[in-house]
């Protein structure tokens, strides 16, 4: 398998695992499982109420009956009051008009409803443990939604751990979905011990590792930059999601040590690519969001080791040119030409760059060499650069 094919495959491995997801641009750069939240799923729905279903009555295959639903929680009311006092009121009880499996009456249940003709039309249910905490967790935070995104992060750590796996799945979705400038700051503040532990405990998901570690780079001690020193050394605690995390909090409690570790593995063609891959995303986190601890001009010469390595040499490229890093121009031009290098994933990267470096001669030359070769790959090119230029609509 070739140096590029063995990478397609090993980003999907990847992707599966939770590593390398693309996210959008605004989220947790060291998170996977963004989407809709149970809140966002709240707030959508005219009505929530949480409670069991008792005497089911109809046929189970068709859906068609009816089953009563006991109320132990109204989640979320109408907001027209006089339609919540004729549809819900202080009833107890109420019964829709679906057949609905009581499985036994072990679990409870969140029924998500639209309000239709001054009737209620229950379209999801969701079942719940009954001693789960969903109608706390759903109640609170509902009553943080409209805080700043600091705050209301700061609710939903409170139960990235609970025992209800809905509801910590859940809340790391909350962070996962949020811009890391939004809870930076938050961040200083968080109990460095249990996040420590969560790290430590071999029951915590892997995905959930570059968070934890992130969170731990601005509250940590350290002693904590020697945890995070170990789940990248030792063997049996090194982790194989979220390395980027941790390299990246690891950086933040020790600059110095941290950048060091970081440039080895992206200087290093014997490493697995997904771990100099991790590398790249930690450095691209530190010339984002934290160039206050390494110099750009230091990250940028760290990254340019990887244009040595053709199987990864593209990425490299790009980001390069993202940070218009002119000065590595004949470094990436000298790679056209080469054997491994004579792939159309590399070429394209050599001339988005090229064309992207205004004013210098070598670069042009190279674009009006190619424009030659192929004026409607480089129209192409053009075009794909334009767009990327272009700010998304809000």
């Amino acid at each position: 398998m070739t140096g590029l094919l063995n990478r397609v495959f090993l980003l999907g491995i990847a992707v599966l695992a939770g590593l390398v997801l693309a996210v959008p641009a605004e989220s947790c750069p060291f998170c996977s499982m963004q989407g809709q939240t149970l809140t966002g799923d709240v707030a959508q729905a005219s009505m929530v109420l949480y409670g069991s279903f008792k005497k089911p009555d109809g046929d189970a295959a068709t859906g068609e009956g009816k089953t009563d639903l006991l109320i132990e929680s109204v989640i979320k009311r109408p907001a027209d009051k006089e339609l919540d006092r004729k549809v819900l009121g202080d009833r107890k009880a109420i019964t829709l008009s679906r057949y609905v499996d009581t499985q036994g009456e072990k679990v409870k249940y969140l029924v998500f409803c639209d309000i239709f003709k001054g009737n209620i039309d229950p379209y999801r249910g969701v079942s719940v443990k009954s001693d789960s905490d969903m109608p706390k967790y759903l109640k609170g935070a509902l009553g943080v939604k409209d805080e700043k995104v600091g705050k209301r992060l700061r609710f939903f750590f409170e139960y990235l751990d609970n025992a209800d796996i809905e509801i910590s799945n859940d809340a790391y979705k909350e962070f996962a979905n949020a811009d890391y400038k939004d809870y930076r700051d938050m961040a200083k503040t968080l109990p460095a011990d249990r996040i420590a532990r969560w790290l430590k405990d071999p029951k915590t998901a892997e995905f959930r590792i570059g968070l934890y570690a992130s969170m731990l780079g601005h509250c940590g001690r350290d002693q904590d930059a020697a945890l995070l020193r170990k789940l990248l050394d030792d063997p049996a605690k090194r982790v194989t999601s979220g390395v980027d995390g941790v390299l990246a909090g690891y950086t933040m409690l020790r600059p110095k040590e941290g950048w060091v570790y970081v440039r080895d593995i992206l200087k290093d063609p014997k490493k697995e690519f997904l771990m100099r891959y991790a590398a790249l995303r930690a450095a691209r986190f530190l010339w984002e969001f934290r160039p206050d601890l390494i110099d750009r001009k230091e990250l940028a010469h760290g990254v340019a080791q990887l244009l040595d390595q053709s199987d990864i040499a593209d990425l490299a490229i790009e980001d390069l040119r993202k940070w218009q890093a002119w000065d590595m121009t004949d470094r990436v031009l000298g790679l056209r030409g080469k054997a491994p290098y004579e792939v159309p994933i590399v070429r394209r990267s050599i001339l988005r760059f090229a064309l992207t470096c205004k004013d210098n001669p070598a670069a042009s030359a190279y674009v009006a060499e190619q424009r030659k070769k192929d004026a409607q790959a480089v129209s192409d090119a053009e075009e794909l650069l334009k767009l990327e230029q272009t700010p998304p609509s809000k």
